[in-house]
């Protein structure tokens, strides 16, 4: 494939994913960028879920981000925690309000009722697209914590290597903002 189609490809995949989300963002009056930080919220693990990590994901501002948030705190789909160990980061978390629009908006609804026969085939190829092109652009990856390099399993316990921090088996199910790929 040329990278021509695949750019292609991408960009009408993107397309038709954000006009669906924009339609449940409009039905939750919500912004698009605002359904999308919900969404990112519901994915991220406890490194992920600040105001800075939301900068480097979305690739905005950080007063774009900023003024994201401060519209889903005041509508009450996200509470603002600050962090037990370092009193300067603080941590950005769904309300039941703002799992619920998520609950309702991702996936996308338009994959329901779509016959997608070889998805396990499209992820894959997916994937190392994506993946190419964060490595060849030196973005992060933000991939799932159990895919990081410094994912290390010892029996029944997990552990972050960069941070020496235990993992609950939820915290390695989602996104990080430190995670580089594994080595294959």
């Amino acid at each position: 494939m040329s990278t021509h189609r695949l750019h292609q490809l991408t960009e009408r995949l993107s397309s038709l994913f954000r006009a669906e989300l924009r339609s449940r963002a409009t039905a939750n009056g919500l912004k698009l960028i605002q359904l999308e930080a919900l969404i990112y919220l519901g994915m991220a693990n406890r490194y992920s879920d600040t105001l800075l990590a939301m900068t480097d994901y979305f690739a905005v501002t950080k007063g774009t981000m900023s003024q994201t948030l401060k519209a889903l705190v005041t509508r009450e789909f996200v509470s603002k925690i600050r962090d037990s160990k370092d009193g300067r980061v603080t941590h950005c978390v769904l309300t039941a309000q703002g799992r619920s629009v998520v609950e309702e908006s991702y996936p996308a609804p338009c994959f329901e009722g779509t016959d997608i026969s070889n998805l396990n085939k499209i992820e894959d190829g997916l994937e190392l697209a994506l993946r190419a092109l964060q490595r060849g652009n030196q973005f992060k990856s933000f991939g799932l914590c159990k895919t990081c390099r410094f994912f290390e399993k010892d029996g029944s316990k997990q552990l972050c290597g960069l941070t020496k921090e235990a993992l609950s088996e939820s915290d390695s199910t989602k996104i990080c903002r430190e995670h580089e790929i594994a080595a294959v």
